[in-house]
């Protein structure tokens, strides 16, 4: 039975073919839609940072089409290339600078929203999310696969930073941007230690990680005493 995620994805997709295919037929370049997916990206984290948070959330919901469909127009069209794997790569983690920044300049500028505890959230969240995409790359090179490892990938992610803000925005004085800003950061975090411990435990020595620990060495035995150890000859001593 498949996954609640799964249903969601597939449901996705099938949604969005008609638009794939008329990508297809105007041979709309991939890297072009990589290109105005990040556009629309860094606007939401401008406007994230000027308090229309409702807004950018719906920005960020029109991102998502385009994160899909310029995988989708690359393999459909036989266009998939190290480059842009590179370059798409490269402008998601320009967007993620922008969309934490911008809420960290909210909660730093905002007249009513300001929290310091928000800004040093955000900051955390941003040098996470920053070491989970380095650590797939360098653990790549390194021979160590890394899909699927973590608490959440940068699509989940980005959805928990969208549903709330989307249908809430600003409500409840804040409080829901900051719980879900909040979950965001801390699920970052959580994913850069998995990624880093997974890393840890896949390039550790073989005999590290079968040989079981070594037995104790036996203790010495003289004259059927264990524990003991030989003395120096005594001899016995003569009084004059």
């Amino acid at each position: 039975m498949a996954s609640i995620r799964e249903t969601i994805i597939n449901g996705y997709i099938r949604g969005a073919e008609p638009l794939i295919g008329f990508l297809v037929r105007r041979r709309v370049t991939p890297n072009a839609l990589t290109t105005v997916g990040t556009i629309f990206t860094c606007a939401a984290g401008l406007f994230f940072a000027t308090g229309h948070i409702r807004t950018a959330a719906w920005m960020l919901v029109v991102t998502t089409v385009f994160d899909y469909a310029d995988g989708a127009v690359a393999r459909r069209t036989n266009q998939s290339t190290p480059f842009g794997a590179f370059y798409d790569s490269t402008l998601d983690r320009i967007a993620d600078g922008f969309l934490f920044g911008g809420l960290i300049y909210f909660f730093a500028a905002d007249p009513w929203h300001r929290s310091m505890p928000m800004v040093a959230v955000g900051l955390l969240g941003l040098i996470a999310t920053f070491v989970i995409s380095y650590a797939r790359s360098r653990a790549e090179t390194l021979g160590v696969p890394m899909k699927g490892v973590g608490l959440m990938e940068r699509a989940e992610r980005m959805v928990l930073l969208v549903a709330p803000q989307a249908l809430f925005g600003l409500a409840l004085e804040g409080l829901v941007l900051r719980l879900a800003f909040s979950l965001l950061a801390a699920s970052a975090i959580v994913t850069a230690l998995q990624r880093i411990l997974h890393v840890y435990a896949a390039t550790r020595p073989p005999a590290a990680r079968a040989a079981p620990d070594a037995p104790p060495a036996p203790e010495p035995v003289v004259d059927g005493h264990p524990g003991t150890e030989a003395s120096p000859t005594r001899f016995p001593s003569h009084t004059p």
